[in-house]
């Protein structure tokens, strides 16, 4: 699984062009290719979409959409839910492709929604990132830290298998 650490901010060029950070490509690099029948047609790059509780966009590896296209068929099949989900989810996604150089190219409805300008932050979060406008970063991360101290959170245990 892909382990996205840091933070990063990069210029955003007039085309929407960015500088994907480099540890994130090497997080990336990491993962099992999705494809194993046609491993050339296997994708590279990552997939957004607009963040259903921030003004920012969600990033996830391919491997990692399609556990949370697993996840979704927990719901019943035509479900309210399941339905509201996968559009939430899947209806907006983009798959963008990393260049050559290191960069992708963020949609101009995606930047408008984050309303991202001239640069981006790019902000690990462990399976998954966040892409900012930094401005808005810096009050979010202290809203973080505020609701973690206010509400004392700590995190669980981890899942005892077998009975152990």
């Amino acid at each position: 699984m892909a382990l996205f650490l840091s933070t990063y901010i990069n210029r955003v060029d007039k085309k929407g062009r960015v500088s994907f950070p480099a540890s994130f490509r090497a997080a990336l690099m990491g993962q099992p290719v999705t494809d194993q029948a046609f491993p050339q047609h296997a994708f590279q790059g990552v997939v957004l979409f607009r963040s259903n509780t921030h003004d920012a966009l969600e990033g996830f590896s391919m491997s990692r959409m399609e556990e949370l296209s697993q996840r979704i068929d927990n719901f019943d099949m035509f479900s309210p839910e399941q339905d509201d989900m996968a559009t939430a989810i899947f209806s907006e996604s983009v798959a963008l492709s990393i260049d050559g150089d290191g960069r992708i190219i963020l949609p101009q409805d995606l930047l408008d929604f984050a309303g991202i300008t001239e640069q981006a932050a790019f902000v690990g979060m462990g399976p998954k990132f966040q892409i900012w406008e930094p401005g808005r970063l810096d009050a979010r991360k202290q809203q973080a830290r505020d609701n973690v101290a206010k509400q004392k959170m700590t995190l669980p245990n981890p899942r005892v298998k077998g009975g152990e």
